[in-house]
């Protein structure tokens, strides 16, 4: 795992994007994992700006994102699909034929998960997923004590969950109480991972993910198993991490990060 530190979470977000804007260019024909909420909203509005400067070309890329709620059409303001649309698919040249959320209408939650598994291995897997992580721990929707060995699957939400995300509905209480998510398995199987955590009221999170013991109460810190994956703070999220001096040394003297200090 390597650890980078951005001075706050606008040059947090802009790293991000240029790690997922280079990776695509070294291979245009790209299989990239997705995540929502507030963190990303940055990083699509980057991407898409490079995109529209032309910096980056996702006419060939395919996109799989994490989740999505159950009982919620695509075209529902509150709904990932719509989520999607409107920050970063209609703002870049992509053939939304190739851009893949679970079906919260799906009538049978057994088959639309085996069905979204079976699509990411028809691609070719993900070459890249990108992460957020929630004040619990959960990566996707999987919520503490979510297995490191499970797949895509319908998950009912916590009570901190809802109480986090509720706010976005109107009312509150119309939003769903499950969701389909990537397994934490399907996520590991990534090729390459990378996680974006910002603000100081993650600090906590952060620090058991990436420092703590591995453990199914903090899914996310399943990522301490993959050979592959960058984690992106700003000075808030990183104010618990003990390692800061090691973290920091890397960033600044390792030949793959020069150009992007």
């Amino acid at each position: 795992m390597e650890v980078i530190i951005q001075p706050d979470a606008a040059a947090a977000a802009r790293l991000t994007a240029r790690l997922i804007a280079d990776a695509v260019k070294a291979k245009p024909a790209f299989n990239l994992g997705l995540a929502t909420g507030a963190t990303m909203e940055s990083v699509y509005a980057e991407l898409a700006a490079m995109n529209k400067r032309g910096e980056v070309d996702f006419s060939r890329v395919s996109t799989f994102n994490l989740d999505e709620y159950i009982g919620l059409p695509p075209e529902d303001k509150n709904s990932y699909r719509y989520y999607m649309n409107f920050h970063l698919f209609d703002k870049i040249n992509i053939d939304k034929q190739n851009t893949h959320l679970p079906d919260g209408m799906a009538a049978d939650e057994v088959a639309e998960g085996a069905r979204y598994e079976a699509a990411i291995k028809q691609a070719g897997g993900l070459d890249l997923q990108l992460l957020g992580i929630g004040s619990d721990g959960h990566i996707g929707f999987n919520e503490p004590l979510s297995s490191f060995a499970s797949r895509t699957r319908a998950k009912p939400l916590t009570p901190a969950t809802y109480r986090q995300n509720s706010i976005y509905f109107d009312p509150p209480e119309t939003m769903p109480m499950r969701a389909f998510t990537m397994g934490v398995g399907t996520i590991l199987d990534a090729k390459r991972i990378v996680m974006l955590i910002t603000g100081a009221k993650k600090a906590g999170i952060a620090a058991k993910a990436i420092e703590g013991p591995l453990t199914s109460m903090v899914t996310g810190s399943a990522i301490q198993l993959h050979p592959s994956v960058v984690v992106i703070l700003d000075e808030g999220a990183a104010s618990q991490l003990t390692m800061r001096e090691y973290y920091d040394w890397v960033f600044a003297n390792e030949p793959k990060w020069k150009n992007y200090r």
